[in-house]
């Protein structure tokens, strides 16, 4: 049972309760029956299954980890499914839920084209025939990526080439009003060249060009790809934990 300041009932609801952030309308991005509360200022939701996290929230994280360690109890939440939230304290976490995995990670975004990069006119998009190519590249340089062909939430792919071959790659994971980006990948023996800006610029660049808002998802230890984005306009931030329920 919820106990909150407010119900709140479908995405438009949840939007205005959070001053249509962009977190919020990346993540609310197609359920209008989405079930959510407003409690203390924090605004928190639940998602159907299929959709990945089972729920989320914004503002503050005592709040949200006072519902969901509710929601848990009750059963409505299992274990298996996680939970994207404000950062948060993992002592606090720990306290409050059983965790099998938290991740911290930062939702960057922003609103204007990049500063143009060299090399980026390099950047093309790429088509179904290179998915051997992109599953080769994204294998051999990013194993641990969700982000592969033939994942039904990607919409397009870009890359770079050298000749024959696909030395970078990004994927187009936009949704809703938001462009986004995931999956961004280099070859292990082409980094250090620029071409990491280069694909995140070209993407970028395309993305702005369809949505009013681009955004990307990066591990908060990731110090060095951090500094790339924020230099090439990623300043919107919103401080994010993913916590896996055990």
């Amino acid at each position: 049972m919820i106990t909150a300041d407010q119900a709140l009932t479908g995405r438009d609801a949840l939007l205005a309760a959070t001053g249509h952030h962009p977190y919020a309308r990346h993540a609310l991005w197609r359920d209008r029956e989405a079930r959510g509360w407003r409690r203390d200022g924090t605004v928190g939701w639940l998602l159907p299954p299929e959709q990945g996290p089972a729920g989320g929230a914004l503002g503050a994280p005592g709040p949200a980890l006072d519902v969901f360690a509710g929601l848990v109890a009750d059963g409505v939440l299992r274990p298996g499914q996680w939970l994207h939230l404000p950062r948060a304290d993992r002592d606090e976490v720990t306290a409050r839920l059983t965790v099998a995995r938290l991740d911290e990670w930062d939702f960057l975004w922003t609103t204007a084209a990049p500063p143009r990069q060299p090399e980026e006119e390099r950047v093309v998009r790429l088509t179904e025939a290179d998915h051997p190519a992109l599953a080769a590249l994204i294998e051999e340089s990013f194993p641990t990526t969700t982000s592969r062909p033939g994942d039904p939430r990607i919409v397009d792919w870009y890359g770079i080439r050298d000749g024959d071959r696909l030395v970078a790659c990004g994927a187009d994971r936009s949704r809703g009003d938001v462009g986004f980006l995931a999956g961004l990948t280099v070859a292990t023996d082409r980094r250090g060249r620029g071409l990491g800006a280069a694909l995140t610029a070209g993407m970028t660049r395309a993305l702005a060009a369809r949505y009013g808002l681009v955004a990307l998802g990066v591990y908060t230890d990731n110090v060095g790809a951090i500094r790339l984005y924020r230099r090439l306009g990623y300043t919107g931030t919103e401080p994010r934990s993913s916590v896996h329920l055990g």
